[in-house]
């Protein structure tokens, strides 16, 4: 079992900070703050390229508390934002499939750092070795229900940016939404 969970956090932590720093940097092909922020702004975020730069932090930082298994309930719980607010403004009108541009991707990615928060992140992980026992039923709900909190209340300042400059796009997008 600490095998798989190392296994897990690392893959899944290595690739959301890459993710991140594409956002940041530019790294790994990415089109850093500047780039993401135009893309950020056009979906309602804004500013757009603050908004990048906390997307950036929170996909990388976040990745890498998984990776090294250090407060992983709080990686958890910034994937779990983030993955919710990539579901709600670009994929869910795309339905289930990535082949589609749908959020079966961003939903499974989710699900493994929900996952996480509930098991821990095993014994090869810092949590472990500093003795720390962040994992069970309640920390995991605390990772998932922070997770939620925090996207919803970044998509709930998107909408309220929307609203301020494009009403119409405001209401299409919540109608969408199902929020």
């Amino acid at each position: 079992m600490n095998i798989g969970l190392l296994i897990l956090r690392v893959v899944v932590g290595a690739l959301f900070v890459g993710h991140g720093t594409q956002k940041l940097f530019g790294w790994f092909g990415g089109h850093g703050l500047e780039g993401t922020g135009g893309f950020f702004g056009q979906l309602g975020y804004r500013p757009g390229r603050a908004m990048a730069g906390m997307a950036g932090v929170a996909e990388a930082g976040g990745g890498l508390l998984l990776m090294l298994g250090l407060l992983t309930p709080l990686g958890a719980a910034a994937i779990v934002g983030m993955m919710l607010n990539a579901t709600l403004s670009v994929h869910l009108p795309k339905g289930v499939w990535n082949s589609n541009g749908g959020f079966e991707l961003p939903l499974t990615n989710a699900a493994a750092a929900a996952c996480l928060a509930f098991t821990g992140p095993g014994r090869y992980s810092i949590d472990d070795a500093a003795g720390w026992q962040l994992w069970g039923v309640a920390w995991g709900l605390i990772g998932v229900a922070v997770g939620l909190a925090t996207g919803m209340a970044v998509y709930g300042w998107r909408m309220a940016q929307l609203r301020r400059s494009s009403p119409e796009r405001a209401a299409r997008d919540f109608r969408r939404s199902g929020a």
